[in-house]
Protein backbone atom coordinates (compact mmCIF):
# COMPACT_ATOMS: atom_id res chain seq x y z
CA UNK A 1 0.00 0.00 0.00
CA UNK A 2 2.84 2.40 0.80
CA UNK A 3 4.31 1.91 -2.67
CA UNK A 4 0.95 2.46 -4.35
CA UNK A 5 0.57 5.80 -2.57
CA UNK A 6 3.73 7.11 -4.21
CA UNK A 7 2.44 6.49 -7.75
CA UNK A 8 1.53 9.68 -9.63
CA UNK A 9 -0.10 10.07 -13.02
CA UNK A 10 0.16 12.94 -15.47
CA UNK A 11 -1.85 13.31 -18.67
CA UNK A 12 -1.32 15.46 -21.76
CA UNK A 13 -3.75 15.46 -24.69
CA UNK A 14 -3.08 15.13 -28.38
CA UNK A 15 -4.65 17.64 -30.70
CA UNK A 16 -6.47 17.82 -33.99
CA UNK A 17 -5.79 20.98 -35.94
CA UNK A 18 -8.95 22.42 -37.44
CA UNK A 19 -7.21 24.86 -39.77
CA UNK A 20 -3.87 26.61 -40.14
CA UNK A 21 -1.57 23.87 -41.40
CA UNK A 22 2.21 24.41 -41.58
CA UNK A 23 1.70 28.06 -40.60
CA UNK A 24 3.10 27.70 -37.08
CA UNK A 25 6.77 27.63 -38.08
CA UNK A 26 6.08 30.72 -40.21
CA UNK A 27 4.92 32.76 -37.18
CA UNK A 28 1.33 32.39 -38.36
CA UNK A 29 -2.08 31.47 -37.00
CA UNK A 30 -3.48 28.02 -36.19
CA UNK A 31 -6.70 26.71 -34.66
CA UNK A 32 -6.31 23.35 -32.94
CA UNK A 33 -8.42 21.60 -30.33
CA UNK A 34 -6.91 19.42 -27.63
CA UNK A 35 -8.66 16.03 -27.68
CA UNK A 36 -9.60 13.31 -25.22
CA UNK A 37 -6.91 10.96 -26.55
CA UNK A 38 -3.40 11.48 -25.30
CA UNK A 39 -0.48 10.25 -23.26
CA UNK A 40 -0.41 9.39 -19.56
CA UNK A 41 2.87 9.00 -17.70
CA UNK A 42 2.78 7.08 -14.44
CA UNK A 43 5.69 7.68 -12.09
CA UNK A 44 7.14 6.10 -8.98
CA UNK A 45 10.39 6.74 -7.13
CA UNK A 46 13.41 4.76 -8.34
CA UNK A 47 16.09 3.40 -6.03
CA UNK A 48 19.06 4.19 -8.27
CA UNK A 49 19.95 7.67 -9.53
CA UNK A 50 18.43 7.09 -12.91
CA UNK A 51 15.36 7.44 -15.10
CA UNK A 52 13.74 4.16 -16.04
CA UNK A 53 11.36 4.79 -18.95
CA UNK A 54 8.97 2.08 -20.05
CA UNK A 55 6.37 2.16 -22.84
CA UNK A 56 3.30 -0.04 -22.86
CA UNK A 57 3.06 0.32 -26.63
CA UNK A 58 6.57 -0.96 -27.32
CA UNK A 59 7.10 -3.24 -24.32
CA UNK A 60 10.59 -1.83 -23.79
CA UNK A 61 12.40 -0.15 -20.93
CA UNK A 62 15.23 2.36 -21.21
CA UNK A 63 17.45 3.26 -18.25
CA UNK A 64 19.58 6.39 -18.13
CA UNK A 65 21.73 7.64 -15.24
CA UNK A 66 20.69 11.12 -14.08
CA UNK A 67 24.27 12.38 -14.39
CA UNK A 68 24.35 11.29 -18.05
CA UNK A 69 21.22 13.17 -19.10
CA UNK A 70 22.84 16.54 -20.00
CA UNK A 71 25.16 14.69 -22.40
CA UNK A 72 22.59 12.22 -23.73
CA UNK A 73 22.58 11.55 -27.46
CA UNK A 74 19.65 10.88 -29.74
CA UNK A 75 19.03 7.21 -30.45
CA UNK A 76 16.31 7.46 -33.10
CA UNK A 77 14.03 5.78 -30.57
CA UNK A 78 10.64 6.53 -28.99
CA UNK A 79 12.42 7.36 -25.72
CA UNK A 80 14.16 10.36 -27.37
CA UNK A 81 11.10 12.51 -26.71
CA UNK A 82 11.22 11.93 -22.95
CA UNK A 83 15.01 12.04 -22.74
CA UNK A 84 15.06 15.26 -24.77
CA UNK A 85 12.64 16.87 -22.31
CA UNK A 86 14.69 15.65 -19.34
CA UNK A 87 17.82 17.11 -20.96
CA UNK A 88 16.16 20.51 -21.48
CA UNK A 89 14.94 20.52 -17.87
CA UNK A 90 18.48 19.79 -16.69
CA UNK A 91 19.81 22.65 -18.84
CA UNK A 92 17.15 24.92 -17.30
CA UNK A 93 18.50 24.13 -13.82
CA UNK A 94 15.79 21.71 -12.73
CA UNK A 95 17.09 19.02 -10.36
CA UNK A 96 15.85 15.72 -11.76
CA UNK A 97 14.78 13.01 -9.33
CA UNK A 98 15.25 9.25 -9.75
CA UNK A 99 12.04 8.03 -11.35
CA UNK A 100 10.38 5.05 -12.91
CA UNK A 101 8.20 6.32 -15.75
CA UNK A 102 5.59 4.16 -17.47
CA UNK A 103 4.05 5.58 -20.63
CA UNK A 104 0.47 4.76 -21.60
CA UNK A 105 -0.39 6.29 -24.99
CA UNK A 106 -3.86 6.20 -26.56
CA UNK A 107 -2.69 8.20 -29.59
CA UNK A 108 -1.42 6.16 -32.54
CA UNK A 109 2.06 7.32 -33.66
CA UNK A 110 2.12 8.90 -37.11
CA UNK A 111 -1.57 9.75 -37.04
CA UNK A 112 -1.12 13.51 -37.27
CA UNK A 113 -2.79 13.90 -33.86
CA UNK A 114 0.45 14.91 -32.15
CA UNK A 115 1.40 11.87 -30.13
CA UNK A 116 4.96 13.24 -29.84
CA UNK A 117 3.88 16.52 -28.20
CA UNK A 118 1.55 14.65 -25.83
CA UNK A 119 4.47 12.45 -24.78
CA UNK A 120 6.77 15.45 -24.36
CA UNK A 121 4.31 17.47 -22.29
CA UNK A 122 3.21 14.59 -20.06
CA UNK A 123 6.88 13.70 -19.55
CA UNK A 124 7.64 17.31 -18.58
CA UNK A 125 4.90 17.34 -15.94
CA UNK A 126 6.09 13.99 -14.60
CA UNK A 127 9.72 15.09 -14.42
CA UNK A 128 8.79 18.41 -12.81
CA UNK A 129 6.99 16.33 -10.16
CA UNK A 130 4.98 19.23 -8.81
CA UNK A 131 7.67 21.88 -9.24
CA UNK A 132 6.30 25.15 -10.55
CA UNK A 133 6.96 26.17 -14.15
CA UNK A 134 5.09 28.68 -16.27
CA UNK A 135 2.77 26.80 -18.69
CA UNK A 136 4.14 28.62 -21.75
CA UNK A 137 7.68 27.80 -20.60
CA UNK A 138 6.69 24.11 -20.50
CA UNK A 139 5.35 24.26 -24.07
CA UNK A 140 8.48 26.06 -25.29
CA UNK A 141 10.79 23.65 -23.47
CA UNK A 142 9.04 20.68 -25.08
CA UNK A 143 9.24 22.29 -28.51
CA UNK A 144 12.94 22.91 -27.93
CA UNK A 145 13.45 19.24 -27.01
CA UNK A 146 11.88 18.15 -30.31
CA UNK A 147 13.81 20.69 -32.36
CA UNK A 148 17.22 20.37 -30.74
CA UNK A 149 17.30 16.76 -29.52
CA UNK A 150 14.88 14.79 -31.68
CA UNK A 151 15.88 16.98 -34.62
CA UNK A 152 12.58 17.99 -36.25
CA UNK A 153 12.15 21.76 -36.86
CA UNK A 154 8.59 21.93 -35.51
CA UNK A 155 6.55 25.01 -34.69
CA UNK A 156 4.93 25.66 -31.33
CA UNK A 157 1.36 24.57 -32.10
CA UNK A 158 1.37 20.97 -30.89
CA UNK A 159 3.00 21.55 -27.54
CA UNK A 160 1.01 24.74 -26.97
CA UNK A 161 -2.32 23.00 -27.66
CA UNK A 162 -1.37 20.12 -25.37
CA UNK A 163 -0.62 22.52 -22.51
CA UNK A 164 -3.42 25.08 -22.98
CA UNK A 165 -6.29 22.98 -24.40
CA UNK A 166 -9.81 23.82 -23.22
CA UNK A 167 -12.98 21.79 -22.95
CA UNK A 168 -15.65 22.49 -25.60
CA UNK A 169 -13.41 24.99 -27.43
CA UNK A 170 -10.70 25.51 -30.00
CA UNK A 171 -7.67 27.76 -29.54
CA UNK A 172 -6.85 30.49 -32.05
CA UNK A 173 -3.10 30.66 -31.51
CA UNK A 174 -0.84 33.49 -32.64
CA UNK A 175 2.40 31.57 -33.04
CA UNK A 176 4.52 34.72 -32.94
CA UNK A 177 3.21 36.19 -29.69
CA UNK A 178 2.64 32.71 -28.21
CA UNK A 179 -0.85 33.74 -27.09
CA UNK A 180 -4.37 32.55 -27.90
CA UNK A 181 -8.07 33.31 -27.96
CA UNK A 182 -10.68 30.77 -26.95
CA UNK A 183 -13.01 29.93 -29.83
CA UNK A 184 -16.37 28.42 -28.96
CA UNK A 185 -17.41 26.12 -31.77
CA UNK A 186 -21.01 26.19 -33.04
CA UNK A 187 -23.58 23.75 -31.72
CA UNK A 188 -24.75 21.02 -34.06
CA UNK A 189 -21.38 19.86 -35.34
CA UNK A 190 -18.94 17.10 -34.42
CA UNK A 191 -15.24 16.89 -35.16
CA UNK A 192 -14.35 13.45 -36.52
CA UNK A 193 -10.84 12.34 -37.49
CA UNK A 194 -10.23 9.45 -39.85
CA UNK A 195 -6.84 7.74 -39.76
CA UNK A 196 -5.48 6.46 -43.08
CA UNK A 197 -3.26 4.06 -41.07
CA UNK A 198 -0.43 4.85 -43.46
CA UNK A 199 2.62 7.05 -43.04
CA UNK A 200 4.83 7.46 -46.07
CA UNK A 201 8.58 7.56 -45.47
CA UNK A 202 8.85 10.91 -47.21
CA UNK A 203 7.20 12.68 -44.28
CA UNK A 204 10.26 13.53 -42.16
CA UNK A 205 12.52 14.80 -44.94
CA UNK A 206 9.67 16.63 -46.68
CA UNK A 207 8.87 18.55 -43.49
CA UNK A 208 12.43 19.87 -43.37
CA UNK A 209 12.23 20.69 -47.07
CA UNK A 210 9.08 22.77 -46.53
CA UNK A 211 10.73 24.74 -43.74
CA UNK A 212 13.67 25.49 -46.05
CA UNK A 213 11.43 26.37 -49.01
CA UNK A 214 9.47 28.83 -46.88
CA UNK A 215 12.75 30.43 -45.79
CA UNK A 216 13.79 30.73 -49.44
CA UNK A 217 10.49 32.43 -50.33
CA UNK A 218 10.88 34.82 -47.39
CA UNK A 219 14.30 35.91 -48.69
CA UNK A 220 12.50 37.78 -51.51
CA UNK A 221 10.82 40.07 -48.95
CA UNK A 222 13.55 42.10 -47.22
CA UNK A 223 12.47 43.42 -43.85
CA UNK A 224 9.77 40.79 -43.35
CA UNK A 225 10.31 38.63 -40.29
CA UNK A 226 8.22 35.69 -41.53
CA UNK A 227 5.80 34.73 -44.30
CA UNK A 228 3.05 35.66 -41.86
CA UNK A 229 3.97 39.30 -42.61
CA UNK A 230 3.61 38.99 -46.40
CA UNK A 231 0.30 40.15 -47.86
CA UNK A 232 -1.32 38.52 -50.87
CA UNK A 233 -0.74 41.73 -52.86
CA UNK A 234 2.96 41.73 -52.00
CA UNK A 235 3.22 38.07 -52.97
CA UNK A 236 1.53 38.69 -56.31
CA UNK A 237 3.76 41.69 -57.10
CA UNK A 238 6.92 39.70 -56.31
CA UNK A 239 5.79 36.36 -57.79
CA UNK A 240 7.72 36.69 -61.05
CA UNK A 241 11.03 36.81 -59.15
CA UNK A 242 10.40 33.76 -56.93
CA UNK A 243 11.13 30.22 -58.19
CA UNK A 244 8.01 28.10 -58.71
CA UNK A 245 8.27 25.81 -55.69
CA UNK A 246 9.03 28.43 -53.00
CA UNK A 247 6.30 30.60 -54.54
CA UNK A 248 3.75 27.81 -54.20
CA UNK A 249 4.76 27.22 -50.57
CA UNK A 250 4.44 30.91 -49.78
CA UNK A 251 1.04 31.11 -51.50
CA UNK A 252 -0.25 28.36 -49.24
CA UNK A 253 1.05 30.06 -46.08
CA UNK A 254 -0.30 33.51 -46.97
CA UNK A 255 -3.75 32.19 -47.91
CA UNK A 256 -3.89 29.68 -45.06
CA UNK A 257 -3.36 32.43 -42.50
CA UNK A 258 -6.25 34.30 -44.12
CA UNK A 259 -8.39 31.16 -44.01
CA UNK A 260 -7.78 30.82 -40.25
CA UNK A 261 -9.16 34.31 -39.71
CA UNK A 262 -12.14 33.60 -41.97
CA UNK A 263 -12.79 30.32 -40.17
CA UNK A 264 -12.78 32.11 -36.82
CA UNK A 265 -15.31 34.64 -38.09
CA UNK A 266 -17.51 31.90 -39.58
CA UNK A 267 -17.39 29.98 -36.30
CA UNK A 268 -18.46 33.09 -34.38
CA UNK A 269 -21.44 33.41 -36.76
CA UNK A 270 -22.24 29.70 -36.52
CA UNK A 271 -21.83 29.41 -40.30
CA UNK A 272 -21.04 25.72 -40.67
CA UNK A 273 -21.25 25.78 -44.45
CA UNK A 274 -18.58 28.50 -44.69
CA UNK A 275 -16.42 26.62 -42.18
CA UNK A 276 -16.71 23.51 -44.35
CA UNK A 277 -15.86 25.47 -47.50
CA UNK A 278 -12.68 26.75 -45.83
CA UNK A 279 -11.78 23.19 -44.82
CA UNK A 280 -12.03 22.11 -48.45
CA UNK A 281 -9.99 25.08 -49.70
CA UNK A 282 -7.30 24.33 -47.13
CA UNK A 283 -7.04 20.73 -48.30
CA UNK A 284 -6.78 21.76 -51.93
CA UNK A 285 -3.97 24.19 -51.04
CA UNK A 286 -2.11 21.55 -49.03
CA UNK A 287 -2.44 19.13 -51.93
CA UNK A 288 -1.54 21.46 -54.80
CA UNK A 289 0.62 24.28 -53.39
CA UNK A 290 2.23 22.70 -50.33
CA UNK A 291 2.29 19.17 -51.76
CA UNK A 292 2.04 17.33 -48.44
CA UNK A 293 -1.02 15.22 -49.11
CA UNK A 294 -1.08 11.69 -50.53
CA UNK A 295 -3.44 9.37 -52.37
CA UNK A 296 -5.04 8.01 -49.20
CA UNK A 297 -5.70 11.45 -47.70
CA UNK A 298 -7.09 12.78 -50.97
CA UNK A 299 -9.42 9.80 -51.28
CA UNK A 300 -10.73 10.20 -47.73
CA UNK A 301 -11.29 13.92 -48.24
CA UNK A 302 -13.23 13.41 -51.47
CA UNK A 303 -15.19 10.45 -50.09
CA UNK A 304 -16.21 12.43 -46.99
CA UNK A 305 -17.84 15.12 -49.13
CA UNK A 306 -20.14 12.49 -50.65
CA UNK A 307 -21.60 11.61 -47.23
CA UNK A 308 -24.76 13.45 -46.20
CA UNK A 309 -24.18 15.68 -43.19
CA UNK A 310 -20.51 16.47 -43.91
CA UNK A 311 -19.76 20.19 -44.13
CA UNK A 312 -16.08 19.88 -45.03
CA UNK A 313 -12.97 17.72 -44.81
CA UNK A 314 -9.22 18.23 -44.95
CA UNK A 315 -5.97 16.55 -44.09
CA UNK A 316 -4.56 17.54 -40.71
CA UNK A 317 -1.03 17.35 -39.37
CA UNK A 318 2.26 17.15 -41.22
CA UNK A 319 0.93 15.14 -44.14
CA UNK A 320 1.93 12.11 -46.25
CA UNK A 321 -0.48 9.99 -44.23
CA UNK A 322 -2.09 10.32 -40.84
CA UNK A 323 -5.59 11.74 -40.50
CA UNK A 324 -8.25 13.81 -42.12
CA UNK A 325 -10.44 16.03 -39.95
CA UNK A 326 -14.11 16.28 -40.83
CA UNK A 327 -16.90 18.63 -39.78
CA UNK A 328 -19.95 16.39 -39.41
CA UNK A 329 -23.49 17.39 -38.50
CA UNK A 330 -24.54 16.21 -35.06
CA UNK A 331 -26.52 13.01 -35.46
CA UNK A 332 -24.76 12.03 -38.69
CA UNK A 333 -21.64 10.62 -37.04
CA UNK A 334 -22.61 6.93 -37.22
CA UNK A 335 -23.57 7.14 -40.89
CA UNK A 336 -20.37 9.01 -41.65
CA UNK A 337 -18.23 6.41 -39.89
CA UNK A 338 -20.03 3.52 -41.60
CA UNK A 339 -19.81 5.00 -45.09
CA UNK A 340 -16.24 6.33 -44.88
CA UNK A 341 -14.94 3.03 -43.53
CA UNK A 342 -16.70 1.07 -46.28
CA UNK A 343 -15.38 3.36 -49.02
CA UNK A 344 -11.78 3.24 -47.74
CA UNK A 345 -11.84 -0.53 -47.28
CA UNK A 346 -13.17 -0.95 -50.81
CA UNK A 347 -10.40 1.24 -52.25
CA UNK A 348 -7.36 0.26 -50.16
CA UNK A 349 -8.37 -2.93 -48.31
CA UNK A 350 -7.65 -1.10 -45.04
CA UNK A 351 -10.17 -0.51 -42.26
CA UNK A 352 -9.44 3.10 -41.16
CA UNK A 353 -9.60 4.15 -37.53
CA UNK A 354 -12.27 6.75 -36.80
CA UNK A 355 -12.13 9.05 -33.77
CA UNK A 356 -14.85 11.38 -32.56
CA UNK A 357 -12.71 14.17 -31.20
CA UNK A 358 -13.98 15.82 -28.02
CA UNK A 359 -12.37 19.22 -27.31
CA UNK A 360 -10.66 18.66 -23.98
CA UNK A 361 -8.63 20.28 -21.23
CA UNK A 362 -4.87 20.64 -21.42
CA UNK A 363 -2.18 18.76 -19.56
CA UNK A 364 -2.73 18.07 -15.87
CA UNK A 365 -1.98 15.75 -12.99
CA UNK A 366 -4.51 12.90 -12.84
CA UNK A 367 -3.69 11.45 -9.43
Amino acid sequence: MAGAARVKRYFAPGRVNLIGEHTDYNDGFVMPVAIHLGCEVETAAARKRELRIKSDAYGEEVALALDDIPNAEKRGHWSDYTVGVARELAFAGHKLKPLKMTIHNTLPPGSGLSSSAALEVSSALALLDGSEMDPLAIAELCQRAEREFVGLPVGIMDQYASVFGEEHAALLIDCRSRSHQTVRLPDGVSIVAVNTLVKHELSGSAYRDRVAECAEALSYFPGKLALRDVTLGELERTAAKIPEIPLARARHIVLENFRVQQFHAASERGDLHEMGKLFNESHRSLKEDYEVSCEELDFLQAAALKVAGVFGARMTGGGFGGCTVNLVAAGAEERFEREIRAAYQDKFSIDPAVYRCVPSAGAHRVS
